[in-house]
């Protein structure tokens, strides 16, 4: 029950490596109010910079089609080159203010997560065309935020626009008796007043929105203590298996060193605890440490010692050093050379003195 527990409920933060597959699958946090407020900004810098030089090309360009237009073909190959022209002029007049849009649109995206190229999103799944999923989706607590923020959104942008409106009704009914060229000025004006109050609005749109999408993100990555442990092992191994193989290592080590006891010159011991056998032959630079080790092993050591006639010499500050500062296959160090000195010069002398004796 416990691990079923653990299974769903899912209160651990995400780890990196979890947000990282999120982000390769195309799960990101995103608000699609940031990329309308970089849209609409991006249109409101479009009028404010542009629309008199698109006015007053395109003007420009119908003056010269009135003007001329007693002169211009209208039979079919005519009429297609005046399509073209006309057309021409227009992508032309429209051209940077349609790749600013653009821009902010990608911009809008950009800001709120690294560019992410995956195909995860296109994967044909059957919870997109299953009923029961469509209609948990439709009564979901996202669609339910979407509903409500999309019934503030109208209540809001409709007070402000009223509130703006308003006081110029009695302007708005002269705008259609109106001279055309003074018609432009005015529309452009309000239009600024009014997209200015409308991207104020939906900054602060798009910043909570963010937040709550984010916040929603979050939440869908959060781990569970199985997910915790799944993760570790994918990453760092089955702690089960390193331990196997970590004794499988131990073992091996063991079984090579008490190999190469018997070949030993010397195993030096603290009498309960501690155990390192050394060996030297002439022409060594210095003793050379063949099997060390603790309690058990270090019984061992001295069982194998005492079977193949390896001289133990009891020394129990110097069995604890060596422990300490020398690996298998190693060299003892400098600031031993002397103690080792004296035992291994005392189990020569011991040696001569039993081969002696005989």
């Amino acid at each position: 029950m416990a691990e079923e527990r653990d299974d769903h409920d899912k209160s651990e933060d995400p780890t990196q490596k979890r947000l990282d597959d999120a982000l390769k699958r195309g799960d990101v946090a995103k608000s699609q109010e940031v990329n309308t407020w970089f849209v609409v900004a991006g249109g409101t810098l479009v009028v404010m910079a542009f629309a008199g030089s698109m006015s007053q090309s395109l003007t420009t360009t119908m003056r010269g089609l009135m003007a001329n237009a007693h002169g211009i073909r209208v039979d079919g190959r005519g009429f297609l080159h005046v399509v073209q022209r006309i057309g021409i002029e227009i992508i032309a007049a429209a051209a940077i203010p349609l790749l600013l849009l653009l821009l902010a649109a990608i911009l809008g995206n950009m800001i709120q997560h690294r560019l992410v190229w995956s195909g995860e999103p296109l994967k044909p799944k059957l919870s997109k065309i299953s009923p029961l999923a469509g209609f948990k989706r439709l009564f979901s607590k996202q669609a339910l935020a979407n509903f409500l923020k999309g019934l503030f959104k109208l209540a809001l942008l409709g007070a402000v626009m009223a509130a703006l409106l308003w006081p110029q009704r009695h302007r708005l009914d002269t705008l259609v008796t109106a001279d055309v060229a003074a018609l432009l000025p005015i529309t452009q004006a309000l239009a600024l007043q009014v997209l200015g109050a409308v991207v104020a609005i939906l900054a602060f749109i798009a910043a909570a929105d963010f937040l709550f999408q984010y916040r929603q993100w979050f939440e869908r990555q959060k781990m569970s203590l199985r997910d915790l442990k799944d993760e570790f092992k994918d990453t760092e191994g089955d702690p089960m298996v390193k331990a196997k193989i970590r004794q499988l290592r131990e073992s091996r080590m063991r079984k090579r060193m008490m190999s190469a006891v018997p070949e030993a010159s010397v195993v030096i011991t603290n009498p309960t605890h501690f155990a390192v056998a050394l060996k030297y032959e002439r022409g060594m630079n210095a003793p050379v440490c063949v099997a060390k080790g603790m309690d058990a092993i270090a019984l061992k050591i001295r069982e194998v010692a005492r079977e193949h006639d390896v001289p133990i010499v009891e020394n129990p500050p110097l069995a604890r050093a060596l422990h300490g500062t020398v690996e298998i296959d190693q060299e003892i160090p400098p600031e031993h050379y002397k103690a080792v000195a004296e035992v291994i010069g005392y189990v020569m002398r011991l040696n001569r003195a039993v081969a002696g004796a005989r």
